[in-house]
């Protein structure tokens, strides 16, 4: 108990210092300070498990939303959060914030496989709802999540940050849809993360819990391969996940790939936990987008080159290569979220592409062939 203890300590501490570290080095002054943008809407926050929902509460604030209150029944999780949040009323229950009208949104980081439940009773409650990923972490789950929504029409958002958060991913976004690069042929996305597992809570190397590596953060490069070559119907051709290195955790997997087709192109993705502790990020994100005229590559998080940062974009076409410094870019993802809970629409995500993107990783989890026998 006392070593559990311990290493929530540790992970709070971390988390807040990353997320804090991320707005001080990576926003515009318009969209780091929630001041500055008069609110719109009111939203709450239940369920602060992961250190994502530091990343999920900036990016509703600078987007226009009012922090009115947030839930969580650890109370070291919690009193970290309102030291960073003050504004913020500590709820009694989850049952408070869902029963308050003037709440409009909800913010959730909570345990992977307790995100979807609560997704489900918010949007029972006329509210709309954005979590971290893995927004979903099984096939049952999904068809509840579905039914729900559509029987409500409330948004169900998952916020992929490796593109909706990344501002040379979002550069992307636009170059590929000016035609940069041409007709998109095929996607590669690597998402290497930093184990740290000192600081890693008990739900963090519980299969059941967590969903699995493809799920997980695998989930990231499912939503990017959808975006970036604008499939909308796509099939898992091959997947493989286990745990190669970590016997220790037995129910862990530290590696998993994927091959995709799709109406729009097809797409490779590699995800692992083998950030080496040389590495000055907690991983090595990367992103190949082949066109038919040229390719663009993302170093996300570092370029081990030497250039200071991330955001790094290079561009390859019929007359040149370009390097693109991408730290000063827009994030709309969170204005667009607040858009949609006004305006009833779907400018942050296609309801269709947020559910598209999970149930492909879901499928992928499911159908993984084992590899690996960590010893």
């Amino acid at each position: 108990m006392e070593q559990m203890s311990t290493n929530r300590r540790r992970f709070i501490k971390e988390a807040v210092a990353g997320a804090a570290g991320l707005v001080v080095t990576s926003a515009l002054p318009r969209e780091t300070r929630g001041g500055t943008v008069a609110p719109r809407i009111r939203f709450a926050v239940i369920g602060l498990n992961h250190g994502h929902i530091y990343g999920q509460t900036e990016a509703v604030l600078r987007g226009g939303g009012e922090l009115a209150s947030f839930y969580a029944p650890e109370a070291d999780l919690a009193a970290a959060f309102a030291k960073r949040y003050p504004q913020a009323k500590a709820a009694r229950s989850e049952k408070e914030i869902l029963e308050d009208k003037s709440v409009q949104l909800v913010v959730s980081a909570a345990i992977p496989n307790e995100r979807a439940p609560l997704g489900v009773r918010v949007m029972e409650h006329g509210k709309d709802f954005m979590v971290d990923k893995p927004g979903i972490t099984t096939l049952d789950q999904l068809a509840d999540v579905r039914r729900v929504q559509k029987a409500t029409g409330r948004i169900y958002s998952i916020m992929y940050s490796e593109r909706l958060e990344n501002r040379a991913t979002v550069k992307a976004g636009e170059l590929v849809k000016a035609g940069a690069i041409g007709k998109v042929v095929q996607t590669i996305g690597l998402g290497p993360h930093r184990m740290n597992a000192g600081t890693r809570p008990a739900w963090f190397f519980d299969p059941k819990r967590f969903g699995g590596i493809l799920c997980d953060i695998g989930s990231h490069q499912f939503d990017q391969y959808l975006f970036f070559t604008g499939s909308t119907r796509a099939e898992v051709v091959a997947a493989q996940a286990g745990n190669v290195h970590h016997p220790q955790y037995p129910g862990f997997q530290d590696f998993g790939d994927v091959m995709l087709r799709g109406d729009g192109g097809t797409g490779y993705i590699r995800v692992d936990w083998f950030t080496p502790d040389g590495l000055n990020s907690w991983g090595d994100g990367r992103l190949t987008i082949l066109g038919t005229d040229g390719y663009i590559e993302l170093r996300k998080n570092v370029d081990i080159a030497g250039r200071e940062g991330g955001n790094h974009l290079f561009l390859v076409d019929k007359k040149e290569t370009r390097y693109l410094d991408c730290s000063n870019e827009p994030l709309p993802y969170g204005t667009q979220l607040v858009d949609d809970v006004l305006n009833r629409t779907e400018t942050a995500m296609p309801q269709a592409h947020c559910f598209l993107a999970t149930e492909l990783a879901l499928k992928a989890q499911k159908a993984a062939q084992q590899v690996g026998s960590a010893k």
